[in-house]
């Protein structure tokens, strides 16, 4: 190795360690008033669910009712997961007579104008292969990205429908915002896109919440009058958004609903 070679080699892990204390100093930011209605530990150790999913999955069953108004429905994973996470709610949604789309992305690591961009690409190809407008069902972040592109075209999207996204009060009044930080660079009040996440998109825009929620607080789920159309409370964790019944029907309801 030459001399040049070995001063470079130097210089990446110099600049790796400076990128490491960074993104280790944003997820070590305290912001205790700003946190005030996150759920509590019990509530987050409840999302620990998840890990029996995979035994109850076989043994449900769910009535599935046959849409009377079939639609395209683009669905959104939420932050650190990708389309696999949201398989079984859009397997479902299928079955009722839907068309389901996979975002486009990949896994979910954070806000950036680029994905934004290359959303809006998915948004546009998918709604001139079969001539019409789509519906957008986001997770979490997945509903944050749902609800801006929303935002950019209004003339492409039929409906909106968040599941547990955080669009309303203080971005860190949940359990993820450190991780959030920590992975994908940048605060959670200091996205490198310009975006007012509380300001309803210009179409019928719907919330789902839970208030046993392990992750995000109710309310910042929920929203207020004036940031969503309606909001529908159930009863399920945050990652239960993606699989119970309960979160399956409320969705496939919503979307029946003119």
């Amino acid at each position: 190795m030459t001399k040049r070679e070995t001063l470079l080699d130097q210089s990446k892990a110099a600049l790796g360690e400076t990128e490491l204390a960074r993104r280790i100093a944003l997820a070590s930011e305290d912001y205790p008033d700003d946190e005030r209605g996150k759920p509590d530990l019990l509530r987050f150790m409840g999302e620990l669910d998840l890990l029996l999913e995979p035994a109850r999955r076989p043994f449900r069953r769910i009535k599935i009712p046959k849409t009377q108004r079939p639609q395209t429905i683009i669905v959104m994973p939420g932050f650190a997961t990708g389309p696999n996470r949201m398989r079984y709610m859009a397997q479902k949604l299928e079955q009722a007579g839907h068309r389901t789309k996979r975002w486009g992305l990949g896994r979910n690591w954070g806000v950036a104008e680029a994905s934004m961009e290359r959303l809006e690409e998915r948004l546009g190809d998918v709604c001139a292969r079969y001539d019409d407008q789509a519906a957008l069902l986001g997770w979490s972040l997945g509903g944050l990205y749902a609800r801006e592109l929303a935002k950019r075209h209004p003339e492409r999207i039929s409906k909106v429908i968040t599941m547990g996204s955080p669009f309303s009060g203080s971005p860190r009044a949940n359990n993820v915002w450190r991780a959030y930080q920590a992975i994908a660079g940048h605060r959670v009040d200091q996205p490198p896109i310009e975006v007012d996440v509380a300001v309803k998109p210009p179409v019928e825009t719907v919330a789902l919440w839970s208030p046993v929620d392990g992750c995000i607080a109710p309310r910042s789920a929920a929203g207020q009058a004036g940031e969503r159309d309606r909001s529908v409370a159930l009863r399920c964790t945050h990652a239960g958004f993606t699989y119970t019944r309960e979160s399956i029907l409320a969705v496939l309801a919503e979307l029946e609903r003119v």
